[in-house]
């Protein structure tokens, strides 16, 4: 009985955990507001137009599981100018984090890299979101699960999806044995996540190495590309 005991509240300590790695204690877990105070998410337009800003700097998306990672992961890259989380790939007019985690809006976790050609080119961009996604997982993506941490390269124009196409191709060669399952999809309306989201990395360093840690995803990564 004694070690049953144990068993349980260690399973509710974890189940505790998990929803104050994910927000779900806004009050305790640093700079998430109540859910009600925060404002809806700003619409891009419907259909984004082109690969690249009047600027001349290159536009991407990628979706590889939970938004916050995902930024954190680009952010390294030298050449990217901005990243940005939020939802695409939904039928929603306005999601927001309940209604995406909820799974019935159809869209998906998801980032906006906005980079400089001269720097990093999208082929360089594409390699680096091959080694920081699980390739073969359709609708979860380490510890979290559901459509919306669907793995998917999100593209603007037909090179893109050239691209993007050749270097699946590449990836499907060296596993051979294993199906990549990452979609390649147009992109779409692309919905800024709440601010609280942006740079989560940055405002709560502490709960999202945490997070990265207990959901396993360097270790599953390094399982996959090696160190």
């Amino acid at each position: 009985m004694r070690t049953q005991r144990w068993i349980l509240i260690a399973a509710v300590l974890v189940a505790v955990a998990y929803v104050w790695l994910r927000g779900g204690f806004p009050g305790l877990g640093g700079d998430a507001p109540p859910r009600a105070t925060v404002a809806p998410a700003v619409a891009a337009d419907a259909r984004p137009a082109a690969a690249t800003t009047e600027s001349g700097q290159g536009r991407a998306i990628f979706a590889s599981g939970c938004f916050w990672c995902t930024e954190a992961d680009f952010d390294k890259v030298p050449g990217v100018v901005a990243t940005t989380s939020g939802y695409t790939g939904g039928s929603a007019p306005d999601p927001d984090y309940d209604s995406v985690s909820s799974g019935r809006t159809g869209h998906v976790e998801a980032v906006e890299v906005i980079y400089d050609p001269m720097l990093v080119t999208y082929d360089e961009l594409l390699d680096h979101y091959w080694h920081n996604v699980d390739p073969f997982t359709a609708h979860r993506q380490f510890c979290d699960v559901g459509t919306q941490y669907r793995p998917e390269i999100f593209v603007f124009d037909e090179a893109q999806r050239a691209a993007a196409t050749a270097s699946k191709a590449r990836i499907q060669q060296r596993f051979k044995d294993t199906a990549v399952v990452v979609a390649i999809t147009d992109a779409a309306a692309f919905h800024p996540a709440e601010d609280y989201h942006q740079d989560y990395y940055k405002k709560n360093s502490a709960q999202y190495r945490f997070y990265r840690y207990g959901c396993g995803r360097d270790a599953r990564l390094e399982a996959i590309w090696g160190s």
